[in-house]
């Protein structure tokens, strides 16, 4: 098959275009930055920030399916959710039915909904609902907070706790969340694009363990070797706290669509979706293994992470 990726040099995105390289299958990878690799026979780098449909209809010609994996999580200059989420998704359905694909799949978030008063999930919601009156066939996956190598909750999760002998929780009650292991998540994302299941339809899913974050961040500072004292302060100390992350590190440590996010608690859809095949369902718990082969090298934030230091 011939599968084309936005967002291919993210998180799931790139996880999603190795496995499918893997298999032998033919991939077109859309990214907004240049790439430093080459092209080969199976592979193919196009640059887009999915503002062009001529741009777009052209990448995916010839193309099976089209994997719509591009997102952010905060809003960077230009960078908006109503631009890449609601205007990118128009442009990439837009483009999907001019070149005649298939189908679409859209990576979409766990908790996305309309008029909840979060940029964020209503810009997720936007999309969906592009998607679902494109006409075209496809498959909606609201996954949850999804971890593994070259991830934000693993990456940033470890630095902090070389970093800092203190970790804050969001919120005066705890909420519950269900890490989901990439590795599950693509097995879904496979199973709809390669063998075409989950036709129209709009699947939650999220990890096979349900946990306190404390927990969590405990099981990553133990394997780290590292103690912390946690404590709670309230939400809303916790959005001026992303705001400043937001404004002084390149990748924030958290950033604001993150606090509303973990807020709500990460554990089932805000709405109604279509049942996960049993087959399919996650299987993976939140274990030191996993979390293991899923940390990156060891040490604390540099000044380098810093919006301020160039590298």
């Amino acid at each position: 098959m011939k599968i084309a990726i936005t967002g291919a040099k993210g998180f799931i995105g790139g996880h999603l275009a190795q496995r499918l390289l893997a298999e032998g299958h033919q991939v077109v990878l859309l990214t907004r930055g240049a790439s430093r690799e080459s092209t080969s026979r199976n592979m193919n780098f196009v640059l887009s920030d999915l503002s062009d449909p001529a741009v777009l209809a052209a990448a995916f010609s010839g193309c099976d399916a089209v994997a719509h994996c591009a997102g952010i999580n905060r809003e960077v200059g230009e960078q908006t959710y109503q631009k890449v989420h609601v205007e990118g998704t128009r442009n990439v359905v837009k483009a999907a039915q001019q070149a005649g694909v298939k189908k679409i799949l859209l990576m979409s978030f766990l908790r996305a909904r309309p008029n909840c008063g979060s940029a964020y999930h209503e810009s997720k919601w936007a999309a969906e609902e592009i998607v679902r009156d494109s006409g075209l066939n496809y498959t909606i996956i609201k996954a949850g907070m999804v971890y593994g190598r070259g991830d934000h909750m693993l990456d940033h999760l470890s630095h902090a706790v070389y970093t800092f002998p203190l970790f804050a929780m969001v919120g005066l009650k705890e909420k519950r969340i269900r890490p989901l292991a990439i590795e599950d998540l693509i097995e879904v994302l496979r199973a709809a694009l390669v063998e075409d299941r989950l036709n129209r339809n709009t699947v939650a899913i999220t990890g096979a363990e349900e946990l306190q974050l404390s927990e969590a961040v405990r099981r990553v500072a133990r394997i780290a070797g590292r103690t912390i004292w946690m404590f709670r302060i309230p939400v809303w100390c916790h959005y001026i706290l992303a705001r400043f992350w937001e404004l002084t590190m390149k990748v924030p440590l958290v950033a604001r669509a993150q606090v509303r996010i973990l807020s709500e608690g990460v554990v089932e859809p805000a709405l109604p979706c279509d049942p996960l095949p049993v087959d399919l369902l996650p299987t993976r718990s939140f274990t030191d293994e996993q979390i293991r082969s899923g940390l990156p090298e060891a040490g604390p934030f540099t000044l380098q992470d810093l919006r301020c230091c160039r590298a």
